[in-house]
């Protein structure tokens, strides 16, 4: 299921409406802070695993 530029600005805007502004930019910090988190513990574990596994 694709979704096309319209179809987003519609979800995006009844998002808006459901948690206004304030609430979605906190919510979007949150969100990319947890990917940063995710990449980073991702990039920590293949460097264990590389130290691990030339031991």
């Amino acid at each position: 299921m694709n979704f096309g530029p319209t179809e987003l600005i519609i979800i995006l805007v009844i998002v808006i409406l459901l948690f206004g502004v304030g609430r979605v930019g906190k919510i979007g910090g949150e969100l990319g802070t947890a990917v940063a988190n995710f990449r980073k513990g991702m990039t920590d574990a293949s460097r264990d695993n590389k130290v691990e596994q030339s031991e």
